[in-house]
This record gives C-alpha cells, structure tokens and sequence, in this order.
C-alpha cells in the first residue's frame, strides 16, 4: 500500500505509540492553521508543523535499543548527553529510525527540523520534544544546534513508579503533539535536563534512583506545561479507553488475579477480544502485561525490603515459595535470589 500523503497527516490523531510501526500509516485529518498552549498562566503560539515529503518505512527500518550507542555502560537503562555531543558521536541518528525505549530532546540553541511519525516539526531553542518507543524519527539540525538529550527504559522508569504508567501522560499518549514549545530561559524545566546531565557524571551507588526521581519530576511539571484547560482533549478509541480501563484493573488487582479471563469478566469483554486489543495497541498480549505487572512489583520488594523471597511471594499472593522462584525465573530470566544478589 502506498505511503499516504504527508499533508493530510497530524499528529493529534496518532496511534499509540507502541503500536507496531507498520500500522501508523492510516490517514489522519488535516492540521489547523495554528495551535494555542498555555504556557504558565499565558499563551504562546504554536507554530504548525512543516509538510515535507514522507519518509518511507520499509520492513527494515532500524528499531534501535541502547546498545546500538556504543559508549553507554553495559546494563545502564537510562542515558544523558549533550545534544551537541550525541550528534557528532551517533551521525547515523540523523536518517528515519524508530527506539525501544523513551526519548526526550531539550534545545538551548540552534534550529533545524524534527520529523516524528510523518509530521515534520520547527526545532528552535525552547522546543522539547518527546518520543515513545516504536515512534519513526528523524531531524535536520543546523551546525550550531545545542541541547541536552535524555534515553530511558520504560522498565526504568516503571520500577520505581509502577502506578504511573508512561502512556498516560499527554505528551507519550495517541492525540497529543509530541513537542512543546517553552519560552527560552523562562521555564522551569531546563534545569531538570541540567541537573540530569550533571548526575549522570556522578559516581554515586543512588545514581540511579536520583536520576530516576529527576525523570519523574520532570515528566509530571512537563504535564502542568501541556495542560490545556480551554481545549477539549479528543475523544480516546473504543480501543484505547479499554486499554487504560485494563491498566487501572491491573494495577488495582495483579495480586490476586492473574489471568486474562479474570480481566477480560471485569472489562465485560472475551478473553480474545482483550488480546486483540492488547496486540493492536501495545504489540503485546495480555497475559504478557499481567506477568510483567508482577515480576516488576516483585523485583521492588525484593530490591527495596528486605523481606525474604517467602514473604515476597506471600505478598504478591503465591502460596507457594517454590512455584513464584519458578514463576519469576520464567518471566525474568533470574531466580529471586540472583536478582537480589545483583542489585
């Protein structure tokens, strides 16, 4: 099928962004002439996204993890950089590729162009922009171009704040822009991407969990930027608003119910139905988001208590200590007791 035309594609109708890439080419309405954000208690015009021709996405189209950035340590699931820096260490992130993991991308300087899911984006200083995985990118940037950009894992992200799942803030959601654009100098998220590039040179053991407590911060004054209270947000998909609906009954219930046909009878919905959701929207089966639900709240306690792997799997309902070492083995690739050791 022919790639559709870049004019008629917007951003605010884009599907979710764990979508497989090869069902984001449906044809969306067209752009206004301008969109309007408020920005700390004022407005400030947004500028409407440039048309170039579309990019084309073919099957090989690279998928890139962490690893394929050499220089970043082995294991590490998160990364900060210089915008500048990343630029001239990975020349190969300028043509059409999409990630595996988050991105988000602040510039202090220079100009150029950002092309996300087909929609082509002014980049100037005070754009930031956000990326969820599966997401198809490029960018243009002009020599001078300056800014701070941030990797991390939803795994990351998730271990520590499990209850805030990434597709829920605006910015990662389908129907919202994928960029702000925040008066230079004037905004009080700068100095968060600063504080990041900063500790990521530390050495210290709580590195992490400092970088992790920066993120989420960052995320949540991100949301107050975006909020929109004179703009009605669109409408979800049927689809979608039973995948959030599924979201809030796992987070409320992964200890006791660990089937889909327990979440299927709570969503009114057939045990197949909700795998096909689960498929269109995420790429991943239902049974899949429950076990990986509880192998993360199981490798918190086990990281941040010191109960022992009895009392973990009593907490997360298993009546048996040997059948959760199996379960988690299975799920995780590590015994509880090797995860533990390796933290």
């Amino acid at each position: 099928m022919p790639a559709p035309n870049a004019a008629v594609l917007w951003s605010c109708r884009r599907l979710h962004p764990f979508a497989p890439a090869a069902t984001r080419t449906a044809g969306y309405p067209p752009a206004p002439a301008s969109e309007r954000h408020r920005q700390l208690g004022r407005y400030v015009t947004i500028a409407p996204p440039v048309y170039l021709a579309p990019m084309k996405l073919s099957t090989t189209l690279p998928v890139l993890g962490l690893a394929s950035f050499p220089g970043i340590p082995v294991q590490r699931p998160y990364y900060v950089e210089h915008l500048q820096t990343h630029v001239a260490n990975f020349p190969h992130v300028a043509t059409a590729h999409a990630h595996d993991f988050y991105l988000l991308l602040y510039v202090t300087a220079g100009h150029g162009t950002h092309t996300i899911d087909l929609v082509t984006y002014d980049l100037r200083p005070g754009s930031l922009f956000f990326i969820a995985p599966g997401q198809v990118h490029r960018w243009h940037l002009s020599a001078d171009v300056q800014g701070i950009i941030v990797f991390f894992t939803a795994d990351f992200y998730l271990f520590r704040y499990p209850e805030n799942q990434l597709f829920n803030y605006p910015f990662f959601t389908p129907a919202q822009l994928p960029v702000l654009y925040l008066v230079p100098n004037e905004t009080e998220l700068y100095p968060l991407f600063a504080r990041l590039l900063a500790e990521n040179t530390t050495a210290h053991s709580n590195q992490a969990e400092v970088v992790r407590s920066y993120l989420h911060l960052l995320l949540e004054l991100a949301t107050r930027h975006y909020a929109q209270p004179d703009t009605a947000l669109p409408t979800l998909s049927h689809s979608e608003a039973q995948i959030r609906e599924f979201g809030r009954l796992l987070n409320q219930h992964f200890r006791t119910h660990r089937t889909v046909h327990a979440y299927a009878h709570l969503l009114h919905l057939t045990a197949n139905h909700l795998n096909a959701v689960c498929r269109q929207r995420l790429n991943k089966t239902a049974s899949s988001l429950i076990h990986e639900r509880v192998v993360m709240e199981a490798q918190r306690l086990l990281t941040h208590s010191a109960q022992s792997v009895a009392q973990v799997a009593a907490a997360l309902g298993f009546e048996d200590a040997s059948y959760f070492s199996r379960y988690f083995r299975k799920y995780s690739g590590q015994t509880p007791e090797v995860f533990r050791r390796t933290r």
